[in-house]
């Protein structure tokens, strides 16, 4: 069994020693001479090179270069880093020798080009380290043929290979013969005791074209004789276009163009500027087809199903009414959240150029694959008329799952027969969204005889359609009589994956639940959750996911690395412990009364990820979707008046701000499993553990979202609220 310990970052190293952010499947990269014993001390010109491929991701040139492509999408969750990190180690090349490369999209060679699920690493694991180790052992076998030796008395390290004799080559010296070579059907992969590059911090591997602003991003994107596209879209969900007059944009500068695409207007000029401030200029009028809904109305759908009897049984264990019937005390609450937008910091952009010869597409997208597939066959063209770039991506968080912008872009470059790029302002990124859904969480508990008996938690939901996992989560199989319906109203309003779907407010939901629950019981609330993941060791029910052994050591590891129960006079404690994304985690938030005011000052966090690629991107990780989780759960809000969203842009759109964002520690629990999700876990807890550390601190409990969406409710004295 493999020894655990947890590995210690402070926010404070964090930031001096920058910062990583990625997102993609494949990677490549140039290893220039580190092949070779003498590796040079800058980058050369790789333009020109002639390379040898050993397979889909690997090609390596005379000189020793190595180019690996990275077929994933770059979202900003570090994949571009790790990916290669694990190339590179059982290649058995030096790091800083690695160039990054993003592929195309390609599916006769690569599988699964997705940036979603903070599955890329886990999904990728296997088949990038035997990918690494597959162009190692050819090149081995290289070496070998040409010294007349078995290729078992040859040795590797950093890319310069070694015989008994102590001859040396290096993998440029041996590309092409290698490259001849059959592959190997079995190769050895590395012992993680023996892991050189695994396990360390790297930096970005784009972090100095993102400083120095170098094109990576799609709103970087030019080529010659492209023109930009501003659209207006129906302002309201529900609305259809009745008539437009474009003959004052049509008059402006740079205007090249105003056509119709189905119900949107699209206007196509020469720069961003021309063609936004044009779309100011049309004169649309729009017609409801159907009831223009608000928030109002979403309250009161939600509450009638809440209340109702339309439910979809998703698990159920035992019999919860029995349960509760028998019992001596029974606890019920219901949980409120909004909607929400996604607001990544680029906002929506694609290029398309559609032509008779193929669909040229260009852009920050996490689902290519899918997305061409819908473009070829909206445009009835075969899908392999599609060739699509991705770009690094200035966030993601499920908004470029949909490829919705991208289709648009394609539909106007079709219809003009031109060059297009489409970009949205933010007032357009945040009014044509598919936003987090508004959702209500009633939970009830049973217990008798000091021992809870029964769970039953209801969910109700706009277009809710990814409640799949969550039966499966804790507590069940802790709880003997358990049941989870699910309910959900079919709105106009796009819904859809937003980070850490579903479990982003769940999360807070049963968490904040139970902290109260186990108040009612008196009993202790870290001990309780032990006790209650004591109860699934050993468990032959294959449904559930997570690990009690597991849970539980990142439990015992916050309550220590924290120091809870042991902080001074005036430091109030919030304590949640959560599974999702294959991932355990366990958070303590730490506040103190400022002005009157619950201010959180400090999250402790801890992760078991199975083994950490990239500590730095870890880390990276790991704060930042705890301070996401923070700042939507206190300040998100977001909602529609009569088809209509209530905020546009950040003047009425609340964000966490840089001075509110608390110090985070974060630890992770070192071992061998293989690698699980890291995007996104660590951001659902993170509203539970202020919740309940709130409670603590003004003996107040809230069961909406956002927090402070009336300050005044936890105010406790006189002194004015600073905003």
């Amino acid at each position: 069994m493999s020894t655990r310990t947890s590995i210690p970052f402070s926010r404070r190293a964090f930031l001096k020693s920058s910062s990583l952010a990625s997102g993609g499947l494949l990677i490549g990269f140039n290893l220039f001479t580190a092949c070779k014993p003498k590796a040079v001390e800058s980058p050369m010109d790789l333009s020109s090179l002639d390379y040898q491929d050993f397979n889909a991701f690997i090609k390596i040139a005379k000189n020793g270069a190595v180019t690996i492509f990275s077929p994933n999408p770059e979202i900003g969750q570090g994949v571009k880093t790790s990916m290669p990190m694990i190339i590179a180690e059982e290649l058995d090349v030096a790091w800083d020798m690695v160039h990054v490369e993003q592929g195309i999209l390609d599916t006769q060679n690569y599988t699964r080009q997705v940036a979603g699920g903070s599955q890329s690493i886990r999904f990728g694991w296997d088949a990038l380290r035997t990918t690494g180790a597959t162009a190692k052992q050819m090149l081995i076998n290289a070496a070998a043929a040409r010294w007349g030796v078995e290729a078992s008395e040859c040795t590797v390290s950093e890319g310069v290979i070694t015989n008994a004799k102590g001859d040396t080559l290096g993998y440029g010296d041996l590309v092409e013969e290698a490259a001849k070579l059959e592959t190997p059907e079995e190769v050895t992969l590395k012992e993680p005791k023996d892991y050189k590059i695994i396990g360390t911090g790297k930096v970005n591997v784009d972090i100095d074209e993102i400083v120095t602003g170098k094109p990576l991003f799609g709103l970087d994107y030019k080529t010659e004789g492209m023109v930009y596209a501003s659209v207006m879209r129906p302002p309201a969900f529900g609305q259809k276009l009745e008539s437009f007059d474009a003959t004052e944009a049509k008059a402006m500068p740079n205007v090249v163009d105003v056509i119709q695409v189905g119900d949107k207007i699209a206007v196509l000029a020469k720069d961003t500027w021309s063609a936004m401030k044009a779309k100011k200029a049309l004169k649309a009028e729009w017609k409801a087809d159907t009831k223009l809904e608000s928030s109002e109305d979403h309250d009161r759908i939600l509450k009638g199903l809440l209340n109702g009897n339309k439910f979809e049984t998703l698990r159920a264990d035992g019999n919860v009414q029995k349960a509760f019937a028998e019992a001596d005390n029974v606890l019920e609450r219901t949980y409120e959240s909004p909607f929400l937008p996604h607001n990544c910091m680029e906002p929506m952009n694609f290029f398309a150029h559609v032509t008779d010869e193929k669909i040229h597409l260009v852009g920050p997208i996490q689902t290519p694959e899918g997305t061409a597939g819908r473009i070829a066959e909206m445009l009835e063209r075969d899908a392999n008329d599609v060739h699509l770039e991705m770009t690094r991506q200035g966030g993601g968080f499920g908004r470029r799952l949909y490829g919705d912008f991208a289709i648009e872009a394609a539909e106007i470059s079709n219809k003009a027969r031109l060059p297009v790029k489409v970009v949205f302002s933010r007032e357009d990124d945040m009014a044509d969204g598919i936003y987090r859904p508004a959702i209500k969480y009633r939970i009830k508990a049973s217990v008798k005889d000091g021992q809870i008996t029964g769970y039953h938690l209801k969910e109700a939901a706009i277009n809710s359609n990814m409640y799949g996992l969550i039966p499966n989560f804790f507590p069940a199989g802790a709880i003997e009589n358990y049941q989870v319906d699910v309910a959900k109203y079919d709105s106009n309003i796009t819904t859809g994956a937003w980070r850490a779907p579903y479990t982003n407010f769940l999360a807070y939901a049963e968490q904040s639940f139970f902290d109260e629950l186990f108040e009612m019981m008196e009993v202790d609330k870290i001990q309780m959750r032990l006790d209650l993941l004591e109860k699934v060791k050993g468990t032959t029910d294959e449904r559930i996911q997570y690990s009690p052994e597991r849970m539980q050591e990142v439990i015992k590891t916050a309550v220590e690395k924290s120091g809870w129960g042991k902080q001074a006079d005036g430091v109030y404690q919030g304590f949640v412990a959560y599974y999702c994304h294959n991932s355990h985690v366990a958070e303590v938030a730490d506040v103190q009364i400022e002005g009157g005011m619950p201010v959180v000052k400090k999250v402790t966090c801890v992760v078991d990820c199975g083994i950490v690629v990239n500590t730095l991107g870890a880390l990276n990780q790991a704060e930042g979707g705890v301070i996401d989780g923070i700042g939507h759960a206190m300040y998100g809000q977001f909602g529609f008046d009569s088809g209509m969203p209530t905020a546009t842009n950040y003047d009425k759109y609340r964000l966490i701000r840089m001075q509110e964002a608390p110090k985070v520690t974060a630890h992770f629990i070192q071992n061998e499993y293989s690698p699980t999700g890291l995007g996104e876990p660590t951001l659902p807890p993170a509203g539970g553990a202020v919740a309940n550390a709130f409670k603590a601190a003004t003996g107040k409990r809230i069961y909406k979202q956002p927090f402070m969406e009336n300050p005044e409710f936890w105010r406790l004295s006189d002194q004015p609220i600073l905003g």
